[in-house]
């Protein structure tokens, strides 16, 4: 869930795009960049591992100068957090700078095109990619105006992905483009934003535009325009924003359930992290929070869970078995302990909880340790009771849920057991994956195509409506059959 920002205007940008990050920072900790275009048209790129308070100090009494940048503050996917991992990334020229949030699925395959080129890569993420085959297709079509060069990189990308970018040749113009992950404009007087959030825009202007899936955006300080991947224009009016601060958190959306529901994808890739390398199949045990050791001699594994976490666990034992082939079972954290369950050095004992604190959990774990076997928490709360009590914390990286209905933290537990099953078969099998695994091409397309399925909502919506007119006709009687059309079909 990286935090982006990007701007246009008469303001120094360092300190403006410093304060988004600082409003955006609970987004992405592990690592913080801005790129600035000074009036002599040198981009100044500063970038720093760790919290953006580490990148603040890099930069302090000699910030770039320059009324037009973005920014990112980083939660790792492709590649360590690492300063040379740490957005933004340029082309080999330095002229072309990206931020990104999200995953291209695609990006190996071309790494490798741009590699056959001659073109050296400084990083191990799928940004870099992006911002290489810029600057590629950029020296390859000279005199092509940089908005075609965009949209015809866009065309090759697929995946999810919030980008921002922009190309020193083209001073002053900020492209954004949208596919899963949020994009929000703000409109002002000689000044326009670009964020991931609005929260960081409200100090400066009311009036936004959020990006929908497929919108590609040229900001100047001057103009915002919309189009689609193809040129064609779109209306995108700014919406006026009168929201508190609670309003704000909700992101434009009538409540929290539905917010929680559309950042499914993102929360997704958060959760997918830096866990496995997408290019050689490696885990990182850092990364992963559960250490292979852990792991190699298991015989079975006990999975204890309560509520929406206890039906993630129903499906991670088919993961377990399937995948890992360790026999595993799944029982209520209420009861576990009341059963004098039989447990040993040999014996993994796996909680599942949002929260961190679901006390029959906690108590279900307490007696598995007291029994002498080894644990491992999936939670979502770093520092959580379940967190301080494990041998290993699998982070799920869901983010708050204020939603009753459980909605991005079950599909963020499914995702990480998921992870959890192949690792633990990688800890009894060598260490790390084949890369031509499916599960690795299944997990890189798997937020693409949560996002695809969440803008059938409208199709979905009118489909429901009908099924709310069937079951209507047959509880008042007016007939045992209501034949719907579905695409041209009845049934």
């Amino acid at each position: 869930m990286c935090g982006i920002v990007g701007y246009a205007g008469f303001r120094e940008a360092t300190p403006l795009l410093l304060g988004g990050l600082k409003t955006l920072e609970y987004r992405g900790y592990d690592s913080a960049g801005i790129a600035v275009l000074g009036g002599d048209g040198v981009v100044r790129v500063e970038r720093s591992e760790g919290k953006l308070g580490n990148l603040a100090l890099k930069i302090n009494g000699t910030p770039p100068p320059g009324t037009f940048g973005l920014g990112h503050t980083r939660w790792a996917t492709h590649g360590r957090p690492s300063e040379e991992n740490a957005h933004p990334h340029r082309d080999v020229s330095g002229k072309v700078v990206v931020i990104h949030n999200g995953i291209i699925e695609n990006f190996m395959e071309l790494k490798r095109e741009l590699q056959a080129k001659g073109i050296p890569f400084a990083s191990e993420t799928d940004t870099e990619v992006v911002a290489q085959a810029l600057g590629a297709a950029e020296r390859e079509n000279p005199g092509t105006p940089f908005a075609d060069v965009v949209r015809s990189v866009l065309a090759r990308l697929r995946g999810m992905y919030a980008l921002v970018l922009f190309s020193a040749d083209e001073p002053g113009v900020l492209y954004t483009a949208k596919y899963g992950p949020p994009i929000v404009l703000g409109k002002g007087q000689g000044e326009n934003f670009v964020a991931s959030d609005p929260t960081a825009l409200l100090s400066y202007t009311r009036e936004l535009i959020f990006l929908e899936d497929g919108d590609v955006a040229r900001v100047t300080s001057d103009d915002i325009e919309v189009t689609d991947v193809h040129g064609n224009p779109l209306d995108r009016p700014p919406r006026h924003a009168t929201w508190d601060a609670v309003s704000a958190e909700r992101g434009g959306y009538a409540h929290f359930m539905a917010k929680e529901i559309a950042e499914q994808p993102t929360v997704v890739v958060e959760t997918i992290g830096n866990k496995i390398s997408m290019e050689t199949g490696a885990f990182s045990e850092e990364a992963m929070g559960v250490s292979m050791a852990l792991l190699k001699d298991i015989d079975r594994i006990e999975i204890v869970a309560c509520g929406t976490s206890w039906h993630a666990g129903l499906v991670a034992k088919f993961f377990l078995e399937g995948v890992a082939r360790v026999p595993t079972e799944i029982d209520y954290g209420s009861e576990f302990r009341y059963r004098a369950p039989i447990l040993d050095g040999r014996t993994l004992v796996v909680g599942v909880s949002q929260s961190g604190e679901t006390a029959d959990t906690v108590a279900a774990l307490q007696e598995a340790k007291r029994l002498g076997a080894r644990t491992v928490g999936v939670v979502n709360v770093p520092g959580s009771a379940i967190a301080r009590l494990v041998d290993g914390v699998l982070a799920t990286h869901a983010g708050p849920e204020i939603g009753v209905a459980s909605t991005k933290a079950f599909s963020t537990q499914l995702v990480a057991l998921a992870l959890f099953a192949h690792y633990v078969k990688a800890a009894r099998n060598g260490g790390r994956l084949d890369p031509a695994e499916p599960f690795l091409q299944s997990l890189a397309r798997l937020p693409a195509a949560m996002t695809k399925t969440l803008a059938l909502e409208p199709e979905i919506e009118k489909l429901a409506a009908r099924f709310d007119d069937v079951s209507d006709a047959l509880f008042l009687g007016r007939g045992a059959h209501y034949p719907i059309a579905l695409e041209g079909r009845s049934s």
